[in-house]
């Protein structure tokens, strides 16, 4: 097995479903999650086309932004959770963004956030 590079975590996952309406922010999201060493990064920018995404192949780690254009993850975030798969809420509109009580110990990001922030958020899904 080849060590880690320094910083990075040893174990990734492998596939990432990015959920995110913004194309900038996903282009973003996709090059970090690559340069941390992700074999492959799908976007989506609704509900319909993730929950499509996750019935065609399930994702090892899912960023969910909360606030889509008319709608909401949370169907996402249901389907995630039944499949085992981790994932963390992304947001740009903070802590007093509402989530129902099922979700609300589930790890958020807020946007923009560091690359720190999301290489901490793929090293905490490693560890569970």
């Amino acid at each position: 097995m080849v060590p880690a590079a320094p910083g990075r975590p040893a174990d990734v996952p492998a596939d990432v479903l990015i959920v995110e309406d913004d194309p900038i922010i996903a282009i973003d999201f996709e090059d970090r999650l690559m340069g941390f060493g992700v074999k492959h990064v799908r976007t989506v920018a609704s509900v319909a086309q993730a929950l499509q995404a996750i019935a065609e192949r399930a994702p090892d780690f899912a960023l969910l932004d909360v606030e889509l254009v008319r709608e909401k993850s949370f169907a996402i975030a249901e389907r995630l959770v039944a499949l085992k798969i981790p994932f963390v809420f992304v947001t740009g509109y903070g802590a007093e963004t509402r989530v129902p009580p099922a979700f609300a110990g589930q790890p958020r990001l807020q946007k923009p956030c560091s690359s720190d922030a999301l290489e901490a958020a793929l090293q905490a899904r490693a560890e569970d």
